[in-house]
């Protein structure tokens, strides 16, 4: 475990139908989540955004957007004891053909109201919140 916060993104996608992006995952203890990951180092956090999501769903994404900034230390969420700084997003994908990698079980597109109703992670639960409120009048990800 290094001695230093994780830098990571993650982002909840909506689909054309309006439906939202979930996984299951055993690294969050099987709640439910947004696709994410690290930071590489001397990767921008867009490229990074935009990798991970290929790499675990298979999805491009475009419009987007600044979600809320989020700190996870030792989470007892987690499956092992990290330290990660979650900058999040808000994006859009053309798609909801998702081609998982083994990251993930599983994967759902769900209205976000109904996303509630699904045990997710408290990250997770955070910015669907703040999806609910601010949709995606924040600022665009250049």
């Amino acid at each position: 475990m290094p001695n230093y916060p994780l830098a990571t993104v993650g982002a909840l996608v909506v689909s054309p139908e309006g439906r939202i992006l979930l996984i299951q995952t055993h690294k969050w203890k099987d709640s439910w989540g947004v696709p994410g990951g690290k930071i590489d180092y001397g990767e921008t956090i867009k490229e990074a955004l935009l990798r991970e999501f290929q790499e675990e769903t298979g999805l491009e994404l475009f419009d987007l957007h600044w979600g809320p900034v989020q700190e996870a230390v030792n989470s007892p969420e987690f499956y092992k004891e990290a330290h990660f700084i979650l900058l999040n997003f808000i994006a859009r994908s053309s798609s909801e053909a998702v081609t998982l990698n083994d990251e993930a079980q599983t994967f759902a597109w769900v209205s976000p109201q109904e996303a509630l109703s699904y045990p997710l992670n408290s990250f997770t639960r955070t910015l669907l919140t703040f999806y609910l409120k601010k949709q995606f009048r924040t600022e665009e990800v250049l």
